[in-house]
């Protein structure tokens, strides 16, 4: 196939091993089936009780070629790196039910999907594979850099440390969605939310929601497992960090 002609590549769905409830109790409209589509990306909401534990358990991508097991590594059986990866056979909602219904939160869109890894290079290499240059390079501070990537509307975040600090896999850590409003959301989700605050992309704020459990503690089966941030629309263009991962 010729590289210039491919499709980009996109994420149409993020799987999660959280029940539906509790995403509707943060604001989301989620259909019967456990899906929640913001923008152009699914949310799959499987229940607690998924065999393959809590928080982001999986993607899906849309236009890309994947790589196939790797029978060498058996602490990463499949996906990039170690993050479970899927080829999607849709773009995303719209090519399965028309546009994604109205949140009462205000998210209109997955705007960040943040990765943790040991090895910042290694993962970088294991996505640019599949045709995702790297964007930009950001110091975090305490001996992290940030990188992006950009799958569509979605700005994929890997975290790691500037010096690698073992082989183990990258793993899925949170997300941000943009809002509409998010002076309106932090109001709707009123001790459920921190104040919102500048976020590092010039213009734009943050909020991030409040965690249902006990740091290191497994979350209640009724609790949102994944670190979730929501942020005000407009800013810069160039990828930036959502400032809400742990430092």
């Amino acid at each position: 196939m010729d590289e210039h002609a491919r499709a980009p590549v996109t994420i149409a769905e993020v799987t999660v091993g959280d029940d539906p409830a509790a995403w509707r109790s943060i604001g989301f409209a989620v259909d019967g089936d456990g899906t929640c589509r913001v923008g152009a990306v699914r949310i799959g909401l499987t229940g607690a009780s998924d065999e393959r534990g809590r928080g982001i358990v999986a993607w899906s991508l849309a236009g890309a070629e994947l790589p196939g097991d790797r029978p060498d590594r058996p602490d990463r059986p499949d996906g990039l790196d170690g993050l479970p990866t899927a080829a999607a056979a849709t773009a995303g909602p719209g090519d399965a039910g028309g546009a994604a219904p109205p949140h009462p939160n205000g998210a209109t869109q997955l705007d960040h999907l943040v990765v943790f890894t040991p090895d910042l290079d290694r993962t970088s290499a294991a996505i640019e594979s599949i045709g995702l240059p790297a964007r930009r390079t950001r110091e975090a501070g305490r001996g992290r850099l940030q990188r992006f990537f950009r799958l569509g509307e979605v700005i994929l975040e890997v975290v790691g440390p500037a010096v690698p600090s073992g082989d183990g896999p990258a793993t899925f850590w949170g997300l941000a969605f943009t809002v509409a409003d998010l002076d309106a959301t932090a109001a709707l989700l009123a001790g459920r939310v921190g104040a919102p605050k500048p976020a590092v992309q010039p213009g734009r704020r943050i909020a991030t929601l409040r965690a249902d459990r006990t740091a290191g503690a497994e979350p209640p089966p009724d609790a949102v497992s994944v670190p979730v941030a929501f942020m005000s629309a407009g800013g810069a263009a160039a990828p930036g960090g959502t400032d809400g991962a742990p430092r």
